[in-house]
């Protein structure tokens, strides 16, 4: 016999986030190295922030938020030797 009460589920912390990316082809996922590569959705420079089509929000400091809550420290080139200043 089985009924609703004997059924076991099983419930995950994270939900699944669909693809907004429609490309072809498709842009890099969120967990690829190069992710930042993926198509602008929204770009909102005086909030200091940028929505790529693979869910990863971008900051102007160059941090990250990826879809599954990761943080992408700030990654600034450290250098300025090659920094050109136009004329």
């Amino acid at each position: 016999m089985n009924n609703a009460s004997s059924r076991r589920t099983d419930i995950t912390s994270q939900r699944k986030i669909p693809s907004m990316c429609q490309h072809q082809p498709t842009c890099p996922t969120a967990d690829s190295a190069d992710r930042e590569a993926a198509v602008l959705v929204a770009h909102h420079p005086e909030q200091g922030w940028s929505l790529l089509c693979n869910g990863v929000l971008l900051f102007e400091d160059t941090g990250e938020l990826l879809p599954d809550g990761r943080i992408i420290a700030p990654h600034r080139p450290l250098g300025t030797g090659r920094v050109v200043t136009a004329a």
